[in-house]
């Protein structure tokens, strides 16, 4: 479980990112990060694992208080969270391979990863999970030819090859059409239901998080002003979130667009 008690970010202009966040996340529940641009969403993300030094406040995940580790026990702590990136950080020289193993670098000592010589049992739960992802007859090519849903696939197994408890997810969908982002989300989804894994998504498409998830956390100015399913993402409550816009328009644009690509998929796998 992730408990984070008046989790606080200020910035050194006096900015204030978060404020004060109390949130609880339980073992093996998917929650959606939504908000306007600005919200905090991704500083949240990054203060959880102390990418990004939070001001005050715990984050505390099962038994560790992860805001008041040594630089050498959060380096421990960070094999318990998996990171995937919105621009996918990615070594573009390095094989599929090679970038999933980097998920073990936190494992092994030294000099075993400056050379790169992982365990076979490893390099054997790499395969598993390219082949999980859809990526296994690809381990062999290098990261700079990959499109971005590939490169994203490859992130994911990066991320689960550290056999986390958390998963912290940055935009995963950003750089992604509509295709390609369903099936991300998907794949993310049933990652998680597979083994248990808690995930926290921030998100800007609030169609993919009412498809995908059980809940949906929403920031603005560093607060949270919303915390529940994806039902009760109503136009009052979005309008709330975002502001004024015709929002039963658009989530019926969203879900006819989502409709008839779905069709899509089906007949291109029919045929």
């Amino acid at each position: 479980m992730l408990r984070l008690e008046n989790f606080t970010k200020q910035y050194a202009t006096g900015d204030m990112a978060l404020k004060g966040v109390n949130l609880e996340i339980s073992s093996g529940q998917v929650v959606a990060l939504i908000g306007p641009s600005g919200a905090g969403k991704s500083t949240l993300i990054r203060c959880i694992n102390r990418l990004v030094e939070p001001t005050s406040g715990s984050a505390l995940l099962n038994d560790i208080n992860l805001t008041k580790l040594s630089s050498s026990a959060l380096r421990k702590a960070r094999r318990r969270m998996g990171m995937i990136f919105q621009e996918y950080a990615l070594v573009e020289r390095l094989t599929v391979m090679e970038n999933v193993l980097s998920g073990r670098l936190g494992y092994v000592g030294f000099w075993r990863s400056w050379f790169r010589l992982f365990p076979q049992k490893d390099i054997d739960e790499a395969f598993r999970l390219l082949q999980r992802v859809g990526l296994d007859h690809m381990a062999d090519k290098r990261a700079d030819e990959l499109s971005g849903g590939q490169r994203q696939r490859v992130g994911i197994a990066r991320a689960l090859i550290q056999d986390p408890e958390l998963l912290l997810v940055d935009e995963p969908t950003a750089s992604l059409d509509p295709k390609t982002s369903r099936q991300i989300m998907r794949l993310i989804t049933e990652l998680c239901t597979e083994r248990g894994l808690a995930a926290i998504i921030n998100i800007h498409d609030v169609a993919l998080a009412k498809m995908f998830v059980q809940r949906v956390i929403a920031l603005r100015s560093g607060e949270i002003i919303f915390d529940g399913s994806p039902e009760d993402l109503t136009p009052e409550v979005l309008t709330n979130i975002y502001g004024e816009e015709d929002w039963e328009a658009t989530i019926k644009q969203e879900e006819n667009g989502n409709s008839e690509n779905g069709e899509a998929d089906k007949t291109v796998k029919d045929k």
